[in-house]
């Protein structure tokens, strides 16, 4: 069945992670997939990723549009100008939006893909006025999607729970980890790390620097340990988010300069630190899914993560997991993994099984049966 799909590539050269992460993964699947799909991205202008694609082949068209994401969030969003996307994409069978807003689609089927509805589940998380604009973009896109990807199961609760989406709305498309994220000798991942100044041994945790990934209750887990003689330094892998100052404040309020160190590594340096880490954390709050803690397994590192939201979903019996908001909890998880070799080898095996089931080809296997679904209705 051939196709055109107009696609918002904008996350793609706007985030570099998260949201970012997932849209330049699914469209590099994509276009590794052997059908007659063709597609229409569109990229408005800005970011730190500006212009960062994946390599695609040319049934892939690329307009990047010299007006900003805020000029038109203006338009569409807030002014609520029935401008169509169609003239920035051009025309397509069916149009996919990866980031939460929905622009006006000119009759014809759209899809929107809810990463999480974080900014209702811990409101406090998000900054203010982030957390109003969400409020009332989401429940307006989401009404007018056609389908709509949730990328977990927790997302797939939370919008028939939060948002009273009909159930035959929604389908749950998990995301995945890259083929890059394997693992490496320690040799080779030690040689990356020397541009970022980082040697063994650490301790890793990766993700932006954020009320919502809970760092200063690992920073206080960690202080515990190094009060019992802990040698290995914390090493947080992400950039600053909003309130990231109270964050960097909690490590000089704990003592602990020079042994929690901040990095914002490409992806090579990224596969080098779970590489290369003695163990991976992540204390996250609520994730729509957490692509972190599935990259450190494919890597096999050992992995404790928080038990809330999708954590157990994506980790499955790989990992240690712990309540967030117990500091004893966190420090406890931590010491056995440093501990214990044998549970480290358990783990080590269960989660280069686990990360095994969730590839983005799989994931984008299921996107484009979704648009054939979507453009036969």
């Amino acid at each position: 069945m051939a196709l055109t799909i107009g696609y918002d590539a904008t996350p793609a050269v706007r985030q570099a992670a998260g949201i970012g992460r997932y849209t330049r993964s699914i469209l590099k699947a994509l276009a590794e997939r052997d059908d007659d799909y063709r597609y229409h991205l569109y990229s408005l202008r800005g970011g730190a990723n500006s212009d960062e694609l994946p390599q695609l082949d040319k049934r892939f068209r690329h307009r990047r549009i010299p007006v900003s994401d805020r000029v038109m969030n203006i338009v569409w969003q807030r002014a609520r100008v029935p401008l169509p996307v169609q003239l920035l994409s051009g025309g397509f069978d069916v149009f996919h939006s990866p980031d939460f807003s929905l622009p006006p689609v000119w009759r014809k089927p759209s899809i929107l893909t809810i990463h999480d509805l974080a900014f209702l589940a811990v409101p406090d998380c998000a900054y203010p006025s982030l957390r109003a604009y969400l409020e009332a973009i989401v429940p307006r896109a989401v009404a007018r999607a056609t389908k709509i990807i949730a990328v977990s199961e927790q997302t797939r609760v939370d919008l028939l729970d939060r948002l009273k989406v009909p159930d035959e709305r929604v389908v749950k498309i998990l995301e995945g980890v890259g083929p890059e994220f394997r693992q490496v000798e320690r040799g080779v991942a030690e040689d990356r790390l020397k541009d970022l100044g980082i040697e063994r041994p650490f301790i890793l945790s990766v993700g932006t620097l954020e009320p919502r990934k809970n760092y200063s209750r690992l920073f206080e887990a960690y202080a515990i340990l190094r009060s019992e003689g802990l040698d290995r330094d914390l090493i947080i892998a992400g950039r600053p988010g909003w309130l990231y100052e109270p964050i960097l404040k909690r490590v000089g309020e704990l003592g602990l300069e020079g042994c929690v160190r901040f990095a914002a590594p490409d992806d090579s340096q990224l596969v080098a630190l779970y590489n290369a880490a003695d163990l991976f954390v992540f204390p996250s709050l609520y994730e729509g899914f957490g692509i972190p803690p599935l990259e450190a397994l494919a890597c096999g590192a050992p992995v404790a993560c928080s038990c809330t939201s999708s954590l157990p979903e994506v980790v499955g019996d790989a990992a240690l997991l712990f309540d967030p908001l117990n500091v004893e909890e966190i420090a406890e998880c931590v010491r056995r993994l440093l501990t214990d070799a044998a549970l480290r080898a358990r783990l080590q095996t269960r989660g280069f099984e686990q990360a095994a089931k969730l590839s983005w080809s799989r994931a984008a296997e299921q996107t484009a049966a979704l648009y054939a679904e979507v453009a036969r209705a």
